[in-house]
């Protein structure tokens, strides 16, 4: 959960896992830090949402009565390895990890890099709920709407190189 990984960031905790997943292919960013605290971050929070009742019932009917370690496991991996795609493309482009490419290009990149992760849940969800097309592209309108004041608060407290 990207909320639970600003403090990480900021105060530079958890030193021994701040080695990148693969420094060649997504950039010195993309951690087995971050890849534990978001992905356990995720977990712990679907976790403790599914035993408040109101949330639950919020759920589609599939996810309801869903295992929440499976499915914390699940969004916690697509929070992670979802954002690894777009890293990838970013080193290829010779964009600097932390960094964004201006123009037309640039903009779209920070577009997407918003909710990345969201195609990927959409996968690793289906065999538990096979949500539509056009419920994944409403999802990734909210969760971008929801990810750039959370990328702001970060840079406020200086968790991130960059407000976007």
């Amino acid at each position: 959960m990207p909320v639970a990984h600003a403090p990480v960031l900021r105060f530079d905790l958890l030193p021994g896992l701040r080695r990148p997943i693969s420094r060649r292919a997504f950039g010195a960013n993309k951690t087995w830090r971050g890849a534990l605290v978001m992905g356990g971050g995720t977990m712990a929070a679907t976790i403790a949402l599914y035993r408040v009742p109101e949330y639950r019932r919020r759920l589609p009917e599939e996810l309801e009565d869903a295992s929440p370690a499976l499915v914390g496991a699940l969004l916690g991996s697509a929070v992670w390895v979802g954002e690894l795609p777009n890293s990838f493309v970013k080193r290829r482009l010779g964009i600097a990890p932390g960094k964004q490419r201006g123009g037309p290009l640039g903009m779209v990149i920070s577009i997407v890099d918003q909710a990345d992760w969201v195609p990927t849940a959409w996968l690793l969800l289906r065999p538990l709920y096979p949500m539509s097309a056009a419920a994944a592209a409403r999802m990734c309108a909210i969760v971008a709407a929801v990810h750039i004041p959370v990328n702001l608060v970060g840079y406020a407290i200086g968790a991130r190189s960059s407000a976007i």
